[in-house]
């Protein structure tokens, strides 16, 4: 862990921080290439960068506001929740796309690969500030975070309603699964795979549809070894729920342009 990079005085540049910059920076030069290639303006990818920095944020302080019933969190250091990024993210591209007059599917196409890379390194943000971390294992794997956001003590988990065992001291370090480096390592095949059928001719949106998916369905399986206390139904979360949510809609769209021929008009021959 290396949780604080630069401190003057009560004014620090974190390493969550760092991270988060390189991944706008990197997702940008990512989405320009990508607009670039289906033939979109270039310049509209820096508009749309700035647009998911500014929704991303607002979005995921309100998801957390909302989570924890407190709007007084909106004005917190903490809460960056990533699906409320995403949803915040998402509402202002699609009104940047909108009154640009561009095709929307195009530009979910050419967003998608941009997006699972920012994702990938932002969890390392994560994991270099100690959040986002999972629940106790005893496996070679286990990591611990005594300066963790919050330490992984006994009793810190303990509040996140994870079953530890009662006869463990509530200041003992426990070691956990380090799911923001499963998330981070997912993310990145991902953005292989994203890239990988962006340069395959498919119908619009395809590209976009199976970045649903993957994305529903890794955040649904790494939920179970997370350390939550949001789980609303037995052991299932919100962003599990939201998970099927991508999901369900990333396979309705697969099946509708299953039905689609290949055709010049409908189809992005990028290779």
């Amino acid at each position: 862990m290396w949780p604080t990079l630069v401190r003057f005085g009560n004014f620090e540049i974190t390493t969550f921080g760092l991270m988060m910059f390189l991944a706008f920076i990197t997702s940008g030069w990512v989405l320009a290439r990508q607009f670039k290639r289906y033939g979109l303006n270039e310049e509209l990818a820096s508009s749309m960068v700035v647009a998911a920095a500014i929704g991303g944020i607002v979005g995921a302080k309100i998801y957390y506001a909302i989570l924890f019933h407190d709007w007084h969190l909106l004005f917190d250091r903490a809460g960056l929740v990533w699906y409320g990024g995403l949803i915040g993210g998402f509402l202002a591209c699609t009104w940047l796309i909108w009154r640009h007059h561009v095709d929307y599917l195009t530009a979910a196409d050419a967003t998608a690969p941009a997006l699972a890379i920012g994702y990938a390194i932002g969890r390392i943000g994560c994991f270099l500030v100690g959040d986002d971390y999972g629940r106790p294992t005893t496996s070679w794997i286990g990591i611990a975070f005594p300066k963790g956001s919050p330490p992984t003590t006994a009793a810190e988990l303990r509040r996140f309603g994870v079953a530890v065992d009662p006869s463990i001291p509530p200041d003992a370090i426990l070691r956990v699964h380090p799911t923001q480096l499963y998330e981070s390592a997912s993310a990145f095949t991902m953005f292989a795979i994203l890239m990988w059928l962006n340069r395959r001719p498919h119908p619009k949106g395809r590209v976009w549809a199976a970045f649903l998916i993957l994305l529903g369905i890794e955040r649904f399986l790494v939920e179970f070894v997370r350390a939550k206390d949001d789980r609303f139904l037995g052991p299932f979360t919100i962003a599990q729920l939201i998970s099927v949510i991508l999901i369900i809609s990333g396979i309705v769209w697969l099946s509708v342009t299953r039905g689609f021929s290949l055709s010049r008009a409908q189809t992005r021959d990028l290779r």
